[in-house]
């Protein structure tokens, strides 16, 4: 599902050169849960702008679902997003104005899906997460997990081959954080590829798989005992 080669990010402040990716090499495969860790400025932000084609690298090469989606321009790289990846983010980026089903509407909207269509996966979409009763209330009338889980259905309705979730539990008190990632352990177990960006250890050993990156460097790669 993803082999990255090579991969060096270096970013120019002023006269001096800072390398956030220095030289990483990774495979994930389909249906793996797989969990990325590390402290602040270890280099694990950047990866998963890269990992989720939000960046491209300095060098190196990132093949995503069999595409090689490095070189790519801004607007290939949004219809891959769109497409190929699935975010889940820790604030949760819904549209205040909008209410849940009309959140999880967006995505097959700029996909160009019909508007029927488009509105029945999302009522699907949001009926999976538990929230048929709360599919047009707006954000600001939901409570945290009740966002999160509109934000997991805003990912998952397009069907997309990764699901990128970014610190998913970040905003939420340790109860919904446990909920939160019990979705992500069963969209695992329904055969969904799920990558955890985090700091939180308790949280990456959940996933099957744990990488740990430091000062730029894969330092850790390996299999999660259970």
């Amino acid at each position: 599902m993803i082999d990255i080669s090579n991969m060096y990010k270096i970013y120019k402040m002023g006269e001096n050169e800072v390398t956030a990716l220095n030289n990483i090499n990774l495979h994930i495969g389909a249906h793996e849960f797989v969990s990325i860790v590390g402290p602040s400025g270890s280099g694990k932000s950047t990866l998963m702008n890269m990992l989720g084609c939000l960046d491209v690298p300095t060098s190196g090469t990132y093949i995503l679902d069999g595409q090689e989606v490095s070189k790519l321009n801004d607007d290939m790289l949004a219809e891959i997003r769109n497409n190929k990846i699935g975010f889940i983010f820790q604030r949760f980026n819904l549209l205040q104005k909008l209410s849940a089903l009309e959140n999880v509407e967006l995505p097959l909207i700029y996909q160009g899906v019909g508007s029927r269509e488009a509105r029945e996966r999302a009522i699907e979409s949001l009926e999976d997460l538990g929230l048929e009763d709360r599919m047009h209330h707006r954000p600001s009338e939901l409570s945290g997990g009740q966002q999160q889980r509109v934000a997991i259905a805003r990912a998952l309705v397009t069907k997309p081959p990764v699901i990128l979730a970014d610190e998913p539990t970040g905003a939420l008190d340790s109860k919904t954080g446990k909920e939160v990632m019990g979705i992500l352990k069963n969209l695992h177990s329904k055969g969904n590829t799920i990558i955890l960006i985090t700091h939180d250890n308790s949280l990456a050993i959940q996933a099957k798989r744990m990488i740990r990156i430091s000062d730029g460097q894969i330092t850790e790669d390996k299999e999660v005992a259970k």
